[in-house]
């Protein structure tokens, strides 16, 4: 079941001094991106989607977008290529995997999508940002 909205300083409609923080999602193509981000807006979180797995740029992520978190969404060459009816290869996966390591390694909260639905990867997502606004050196 999703939670409702958390109200805390953490969402856009909390108090106008403080800036809600910026919410990046990457993954390979057809982890889930998109849905993930259309979930988390309609709760106030402002969200960028990157597009990192189609750049050469390791660090593109935080050079144009400048997330202050970073959600980072897994999914594997044949869970990927059914969502999105890819016609591709494995070493396409695995090159948007490359492209992905450097914000793989930065990032905030990692979720394998693999197995869970839409939904479950939304409720995943919104516990880690809860907790992560309620915590004493959230985005200060």
């Amino acid at each position: 079941m999703i939670m409702e909205p958390p109200n805390t300083r953490f969402l856009i409609h909390t108090a106008a001094a403080r800036r809600a923080p910026l919410v990046g999602i990457v993954g390979p193509c057809g982890s889930g991106k998109s849905t993930l981000i259309a979930g988390l807006e309609k709760y106030g979180y402002r969200c960028r989607h990157i597009a990192q797995e189609h750049s050469y740029v390791q660090a593109m992520w935080q050079k144009i977008a400048k997330p202050d978190i970073l959600i980072y969404l897994d999914a594997s060459f044949s869970v990927s290529t059914s969502r999105r009816q890819l016609n591709w290869q494995k070493k396409d996966h695995e090159e948007q995997l490359h492209r992905l390591a450097h914000a793989r390694d930065h990032a905030n909260f990692l979720v394998d999508t693999d197995e869970l639905t839409p939904e479950q990867v939304l409720q995943k997502v919104l516990d880690y940002l809860q907790s992560a606004a309620q915590a004493p050196q959230s985005f200060g």
